[in-house]
């Protein structure tokens, strides 16, 4: 009777995100909005992995929502270029015409790609931009994540735009290592996203992308249309997100569970108490 009873109970939303620690916050912040607001069961698919594993989910039905970037959808998703057009327009009239999905009001921050050193490198106490760097013609260490490898927007074309002088082929590593790589001096150079919590708190420093290699990446919220049909007030609860999330604050909230060790669910709560 209790099984047949639960066969009763209208399907969750479910809420996805990629496999790093703002992903994980900004689905927090979405599920427990959502709860909050509506009243209605949300299921966590959090740390699901990559941009085409959630991107895959979306569209197959596997979850409803999940937060992703402007230029990343762009580029790694569908497979256009940045140059022509605004990102966020494009985004979100091909999101609806090929996925049925729709790409809600940006939160407020732009999560673009950042090239980090450490401020105490002697040979990199003067350069301000990713060129200053190029003219040094130093043999540097760098290091990047696993996606950054293989997307249109990543390794290659950036190292055609800055031809940084190598001292090997860049080392690929877990998001999670590479400041610590680069602490521990066994990088020059890392690949890490501009609101990472640990730049700041850590007295690293951002070179300037001062030939314009990387898109917006404004983060948002993608979202099964189905879903928004299927959940009254949802298409609302959402909005009351978009821009109440800039720079610094994605930072901070990072650094809570990098740097402070908080669970995703507890910054998220701490933030939406904010709001209110």
């Amino acid at each position: 009777m209790a099984a047949l009873a639960g066969c009763g109970r209208p399907a969750p939303l479910v809420v996805g995100s990629k496999n790093f620690t703002e992903q994980l916050i900004l689905g927090e912040i979405a599920a427990r909005h959502v709860e909050r607001r509506l009243q209605i069961r949300v299921e966590r698919k959090l740390n699901l992995g990559g941009t085409i594993l959630a991107h895959q989910a979306l569209v197959s039905g596997g979850i409803d929502l999940y937060p992703e970037y402007s230029g990343t959808a762009l580029t790694a998703v569908l497979k256009m270029r940045p140059e022509a057009g605004d990102v966020e327009i494009r985004v979100r009239k091909e999101y609806a015409e090929r996925f049925n999905v729709i790409w809600m009001p940006p939160l407020g921050f732009n999560n673009t790609f950042a090239i980090v050193v450490r401020r105490d490198d002697p040979r990199l106490q003067s350069a301000k931009t990713i060129s200053d760097v190029v003219r040094m013609k130093h043999h540097w260490r760098l290091a990047v994540g696993y996606e950054f490898t293989q997307r249109p927007d990543g390794l290659s074309g950036f190292l055609r735009t800055y031809p940084l002088e190598l001292d090997a082929t860049p080392r690929s590593m877990d998001l999670g290592l590479l400041y610590r790589a680069l602490e521990e001096e066994e990088a020059d150079i890392v690949v890490g996203n501009s609101t990472d919590g640990i730049i700041n708190a850590h007295h690293l420093k951002v070179l300037e992308d001062d030939r314009g290699y990387f898109p917006s990446y404004k983060a948002s919220y993608a979202v099964r249309r189905e879903a928004l049909e299927r959940f009254p007030g949802l298409r609302e609860a959402l909005e009351e997100l978009s821009g109440k999330i800039d720079e610094q604050t994605m930072q901070r909230l990072n650094y809570e569970v990098d740097g402070n060790k908080r669970r995703p669910r507890e910054v998220a709560d701490r933030f939406l108490d904010s709001l209110s």
